[in-house]
């Protein structure tokens, strides 16, 4: 094989792995049967979980492609009783005011779903990852330096953390209160962070139930041309 010229900044693409077709297929499908296999739970154990299990998956989650690799995410690890009741007690009247004014129709769609304004896990389940998207950076010399695509690349990352912290053997909850603004305060967050979202992380109680429901088939979430 010829050499390639090298470009300055740039260097050969490293531990690409492939395999066979069929290998393909068999790891594809295996993985698609594992993430089928994951569900929101909101009953949770007081059991530990090793911090090194938490770390890895949020190694994973920052290998997520993001808008000029500018990696605008930053994840607050909460383990700490008082600051899980804090943060609990702030959700907790969020989310009362939204139920209490809430229109019907989104009422109606959680209604399968059996939420309310209680979150006990938030103090039950031994992690609390908050998930903040950095707005802009900062520059060495201390100026602004633009971030792009932050709610994408954000998304991206969470996707990537709920998938390893599966695959780890835990069980998960997304939480987005509105407004959830209590966050920064709470973690003294800078102020060029935004709070995405709460990921809940552990092990199920033993009695933890999950509703009854079914994901779109293939066809109808993907066509192909």
């Amino acid at each position: 094989m010829p050499d390639v010229p090298r470009r300055p900044g740039f260097i050969p693409l490293p531990a690409y792995q492939e395999y066979p077709a069929a290998e393909m297929v068999a790891r594809s499908r295996e993985f698609a049967a594992e993430l089928q296999r994951r569900r929101t739970v909101r009953q949770f154990s007081e059991r530990p979980v090793p911090q090194e299990v938490i770390e890895a998956c949020l190694e994973a989650a920052g290998t997520a492609p993001s808008g000029a690799h500018q990696q605008p995410w930053h994840f607050v690890v909460v383990t700490d009783p008082g600051t899980k009741r804090a943060i609990r007690v702030a959700a907790e009247a969020a989310e009362a005011e939204f139920y209490a004014s809430a229109p019907a129709d989104w009422l109606a769609a959680l209604a399968p779903l059996g939420t309310d304004a209680q979150k006990p896990y938030l103090e039950t389940a031994p992690y609390l990852i908050a998930v903040f998207a950095e707005r802009y950076g900062r520059s060495p010399d201390g100026g602004r330096r633009t971030h792009y695509y932050v709610m994408e690349s954000v998304g991206i990352a969470t996707g990537f953390l709920l998938a390893a912290l599966h695959h780890s053997g835990l069980v998960t909850l997304t939480h987005t209160p509105s407004p959830m603004g209590f966050l920064t305060e709470i973690l003294a967050r800078p102020a060029n962070e935004r709070p995405v979202m709460l990921v809940v992380a552990g092990y199920p109680a033993s009695d933890a139930v999950v509703p009854d429901i079914r994901r779109k088939p293939l066809s109808q979430i993907a066509t192909f041309r």
